[in-house]
C-alpha cells in the first residue's frame, strides 16, 4: 500500500472514530476525534510541497475540515448558529475514503477552513481571533449548506407480530410545550431505543409533521410502535423523543430539546416527561433542563400482551 494509501486509511478510520463517540453519546471524545483529523486534513490542504493530492481533492479536503469544525461547534455549544448534524456528517465519510476518486459535486455548499497557522500540541489558540478570521472569510457561506429534507410523511412502523407472553409498547405522543411552540416550522419527533451505552437498540423512526399548534402547545396525537418487545430490551435502556424543527435562515433542520423515559416508567396510561436542552446526551450523564418552565412532553403509553 502506497504512503498516500495508508494516509487516507488513517483518516477514515479517524473519521469513523469520531462517528462512533457521537452517535454513542461521548462527545468529549467525538469533538476531540473531529478537530484532531480537520487539523490533519488542513495540514495537507495547505502543504506547499504536497504533490500526493491534486488542487481540487485538496479543496475537497478543506470543505470536508469546515464540516468536521462546524459538528465539533455544534456539540459545544447548544447556541450555535453553525449546526451540522450527525446524519449529514456520516454522508461525508465515502467521500474522505474514496477521496483519490471522488469526483461529484460535494453534498454541502461550505467553503474550505481559511487558512490559518497549525499549531504545534499544546500551543494555545487565539479561539476570538480565529472565530473573527471565519466570519470574514467565510460570512454567509453556511446558510445554506443542506437542502430540506422532507419530513411530513414520517417513518413510522408498523407493530410488531404479537408473541406468547410477551408485551408491546404503543406511545402515543400527544403534544409538547414550548415557550415558542407557535414559531417552529415542520415539526416532528424522532423516537430512538437506546441501551445504556447510547447505542440503538432499534431503527429510528420520524413522526409525520405535527398536526397543529395550540398556544404554547404542539400537538402531534401520533402513535409509535416499538419495534421490540418490551421483555427483550436491554437492562438500562431508555426511549428518546428528539423534537426538530426547520430553520428557514439556516436552512435546515435542528434540533431543539429532547426528552427520554426509562424502563421503569413504562406502565399503561398517560405521563409527562421533563424536556432537556440539546445536544441530546444519549448516555444521561449531563442532563440540562431545557426551562425552568413546566414545560413538558405529554404521552399515552398502551401495553398489548397476548397471553
Amino acid at each position: 500500500m502506497t504512503d498516500v494509501n495508508k494516509t487516507v486509511q488513517k483518516w477514515h478510520a479517524s473519521f469513523k472514530k469520531g462517528t462512533d463517540f457521537d452517535s454513542w453519546g461521548q462527545l468529549v471524545e467525538a469533538i476531540d476525534e473531529y478537530q484532531i483529523l480537520a487539523r490533519q486534513l488542513q495540514k495537507e490542504v495547505q502543504a506547499s510541497n504536497s504533490s500526493d493530492f491534486t488542487e481540487e481533492q485538496k479543496k475537497t479536503l478543506g470543505k470536508i475540515a469546515t464540516c468536521l469544525e462546524m459538528r465539533s461547534t455544534s456539540l459545544q455549544n447548544a447556541q450555535s448558529k453553525e449546526e451540522f448534524n450527525l446524519e449529514d456528517l456520516k454522508k461525508l465519510e465515502t467521500i474522505i475514503k474514496n477521496i483519490l476518486t471522488f469526483n461529484k459535486e460535494f453534498p454541502f455548499d461550505v467553503q474550505p477552513v481559511p487558512l490559518r497557522k497549525i499549531l504545534a500540541p499544546g500551543e494555545e489558540e487565539n479561539l476570538e481571533m480565529e472565530e473573527d478570521e471565519d466570519a470574514a472569510a467565510g460570512a454567509g457561506a453556511t446558510d445554506a449548506f443542506l437542502q430540506r429534507a422532507p419530513v411530513s410523511q414520517g417513518t413510522l412502523l408498523p407493530r410488531l407480530p404479537s408473541e406468547p407472553g410477551m408485551t408491546l409498547l404503543t406511545l402515543k405522543i400527544e403534544k409538547i410545550g414550548l415557550k415558542d411552540a407557535g414559531q417552529c416550522i415542520d415539526p416532528y419527533m424522532t423516537v430512538s431505543v437506546k441501551d445504556m451505552n447510547g447505542v440503538d437498540v432499534n431503527p429510528a423512526q420520524d413522526t409525520p409533521v405535527a398536526s397543529r399548534k395550540e398556544d404554547t402547545y404542539i400537538h402531534f396525537g401520533v402513535d409509535v410502535e416499538i419495534q421490540r418487545h418490551v421483555e427483550k430490551l436491554p437492562k438500562g435502556a431508555a426511549i428518546f423523543f428528539e423534537f426538530k424543527h426547520y430553520k428557514p435562515k439556516k436552512r435546515f433542520t435542528s434540533t431543539k430539546c429532547f426528552a427520554f423515559m426509562e424502563m421503569d416508567e413504562v406502565k399503561p396510561g398517560p405521563i409527562v416527561i421533563e424536556l432537556y436542552k440539546k445536544p441530546t446526551d444519549f448516555k444521561r450523564k449531563k442532563l440540562h433542563l431545557l426551562t425552568k418552565k413546566p414545560l413538558f412532553l405529554h404521552l399515552h403509553q398502551t401495553l398489548h400482551k397476548d397471553s
